[in-house]
């Protein structure tokens, strides 16, 4: 471990022992299973896992979740949550709104068990993104150990695969609802369609996958070097997004692009 990501590290302990009680919001990707992992480090039983399975989270997250938690003898709380009726139109400020609503109840939940202290997987690189739920989080008082600690993404993979985490190469992994163009109206049945379409080219091998929906039309979106297996596989492909529903199946010429309903927010305020 290099010098600078050894004191980022340290940082990392130290603000995590000052909280003395935390809960964490427990993904299981990338950057909280990173967190989750040192304060139950620093903080032992002091520590526990809160993860929401609400429709717009893939039900092989959860698993993946569940599966972490019980190999490190880490207590978990699972909260179940239907769809916000505030985020079912899929507002522009849909992050925001979802944030602020589940991170209410996670702090519910946290005063009952007695935790002094919420924390959250926010990195230091997410702060040069557009992150609208941030703003939520800041608002509750929510901490972001990782951010604090000046951790950018790179710096949390490397200091996972240090520390022997099987996270540290996952791929990032943004909620089902980002794959919905904004004000497309929000049904759980429309979630499950996403979920098992990209499970479905994930199983197949290819990561760092989107499928964006457009009502009848699943268009792909991966990076340029998964092309060549989307079009060797794409009858079988296509076979199953059609048993899904969906009429047409597209590949993005454009490649995989972060965020990439944002864009029409940010061309129509230039």
């Amino acid at each position: 471990m290099n010098t600078a990501l050894q004191e980022k590290y340290h940082c990392l302990q130290h603000l995590l022992a000052d909280m003395k009680s935390l809960a964490v919001a427990f993904s299981g990707g990338v950057d909280s299973s990173l967190l989750l992992y040192v304060a139950h480090q620093v903080l032992e039983n002091a520590v526990v896992a809160v993860t929401i399975q609400s429709p717009y989270i893939p039900q092989w997250e959860i698993e993946e979740a569940r599966t972490f938690t019980r190999q490190h003898g880490i207590k978990h709380i699972i909260l179940q949550a239907t769809i916000p009726d505030i985020i079912r139109l899929n507002p522009e400020e849909r992050c925001y709104l979802c944030k602020r609503t589940l991170f209410s109840t996670l702090l519910e939940t946290m005063g009952k068990e007695g935790i002094q202290w919420l924390a959250e997987g926010t990195n230091a690189d997410d702060e040069t993104d557009y992150r609208p739920g941030l703003k939520a989080l800041q608002e509750l008082g929510v901490r972001s150990p990782l951010r604090e600690a000046a951790l950018t993404k790179e710096d949390i993979r490397l200091l996972s695969k240090e520390l022997g985490l099987p996270t540290w190469n996952k791929p990032a992994y943004a909620c089902l609802l980002t794959r919905l163009p904004y004000h497309t109206p929000v049904t759980e049945n429309i979630l499950r369609q996403i979920e098992q379409a990209e499970k479905f080219l994930m199983d197949m091998g290819i990561r760092d996958i989107r499928v964006r929906h457009h009502n009848d039309i699943a268009r792909i979106e991966t990076g340029t070097n998964n092309f060549n297996a989307i079009v060797i596989n794409a009858p079988r492909i296509q076979q199953f997004f059609i048993q899904l529903g969906y009429k047409y199946v597209t590949l993005d010429l454009g490649g995989y692009r972060m965020g990439n309903f944002n864009s029409s927010l940010f061309s129509r305020n230039d």
